[in-house]
């Protein structure tokens, strides 16, 4: 069974071609046949497609006048050329995209339809950096691959769609909420696997375990995760809520934004960009949202870069301990995405002062690049994993379950 998997961003676009067994699905993640991304960068006429397959390595600029044509000379690769894997398109069973905003209507993955692409478009008033993107990316397959096969959106939010009402109903008025104004939650799809990896590498039953999933990347969230299924959440309306992330501020004071708005200079385009391009480990620091780049400005003595990671972990640490008061205890700890996984000293940090949970790592393990691997000290009560979150192969998995449906 051949399974595309197209992950697009406004800027991005990353895509993956698995060959699964009908029978059965693998337990663990098979590497891709292929793997290709297209990068589209701000103020340039051109785009960057990088294509791996086997021991072959491609990288082409690309001139096409629209998406639709990029991603068609991406697919081109698939069957042709050194990164040939295929001998046609139509050999591709079904495609799964992410689609970041289901809004309250997808609870889980669904077969896209005409119907669904509208709703796909009427929620990108909610994300409208995401959806349209997205949109285009399963209209762009449709027209090189033809309505026959099938395609599906998996939604980030839906993993988050049972949350409490107390949990995604705001403070303000009603009026809100039936406007549609509500926590919808985000990182889903990497939420879920690793809530799903933490259960299999621990050998426990995933509807017996409290979890906190800690995804931080250039954007990051928490999940706490009970019987399976998300129960909490720091995004909420949008990704900016929460923690504070690379150039996102998280959770500010509203009255900040009041004071600013009455400000003869700040337009609302102007606060959208502050809050979601100017703030975070960027706008604290001064230097950069890579959390690497803040690190070695640490070393060299950089004040701000101090503050910011120390403003980083104040707000991580107290989010955990959110996490975990509304579950009712923890069972495991999971950090994952680029900072999770690759940030020995962040999972240090969010872990010190949290033995009251029954918190402690092993520093050793935790310092030797781990890779899904429990880094807790033997005797802590909470086992802390690090997982390395394969978004793809979770949207991958929903396809082949589609199939056999």
């Amino acid at each position: 069974m051949k399974v595309l998997v197209l992950n697009a961003g406004s800027s991005s676009q990353k895509s993956c071609l698995y060959d699964l067994p009908e029978d059965r699905l693998p337990e663990a993640p098979p590497k891709p046949l292929w793997e290709a991304q297209i990068d589209w960068p701000h103020g340039t006429d051109g785009a960057y497609l990088k294509v791996k397959s086997a021991h072959l390595k491609l990288e082409v600029t690309l001139f096409g006048a629209s998406r639709s044509e990029d991603t068609a000379r991406m697919l081109e690769t698939l069957s042709s050329g050194e990164t040939q894997v295929i001998a046609h398109p139509g050999q591709i069973d079904i495609v799964g995209h992410r689609v970041v905003h289901g809004g309250e209507t997808y609870r889980d993955s669904t077969r896209i339809t005409p119907a669904v692409k509208a709703a796909i478009a009427r929620l990108a008033h909610f994300a409208p950096v995401h959806n349209p993107a997205n949109l285009a990316g399963i209209e762009a397959l449709e027209a090189v691959l033809g309505p026959e096969v099938p395609q599906i959106a998996v939604f980030d939010t839906a993993f988050h769609s049972r949350l409490p009402t107390a949990a995604y109903v705001y403070p303000g008025p009603y009026a809100w909420l039936e406007a549609g104004i509500r926590r919808y939650g985000f990182h889903g799809i990497s939420h879920r696997y690793c809530a799903e990896r933490a259960a299999q590498l621990l050998g426990r039953d995933l509807e017996q375990l409290r979890l906190i999933t800690c995804h931080l990347g250039n954007g990051c969230s928490l999940a706490a995760v009970q019987a399976g299924f998300s129960i909490d959440t720091t995004m909420g309306f949008t990704p900016l809520e929460g923690l504070m992330m690379g150039s996102r501020s998280g959770s500010v004071d509203p009255g900040i934004l009041i004071h600013l708005l009455r400000q003869g200079d700040c337009s609302v385009d102007k606060l959208d960009h502050l809050l979601n391009q100017a703030s975070g480990l960027e706008g604290i620091s001064g230097i950069s949202n890579d959390l690497r780049l803040i690190f070695e400005a640490i070393e060299a003595g950089h004040a701000r870069a101090r503050l910011a990671l120390d403003i980083y972990l104040h707000r991580l640490r107290a989010g955990i301990g959110a996490m975990a008061a509304n579950l009712g205890g923890l069972d495991a700890l999971v950090f994952t995405a680029g900072v999770g996984e690759n940030a020995a000293p962040v999972r240090a940090g969010a872990c010190e002062g949290l033995e009251f949970l029954g918190i402690a790592i092993d520093h050793h393990k935790n310092n030797d690049r781990p890779k899904d691997t429990d880094i807790a000290t033997a005797a802590a009560a909470v086992r802390v994993l690090v997982i390395h979150t394969q978004e793809d192969w979770a949207i991958a998995r929903e396809c082949w379950q589609h199939l056999r449906r």
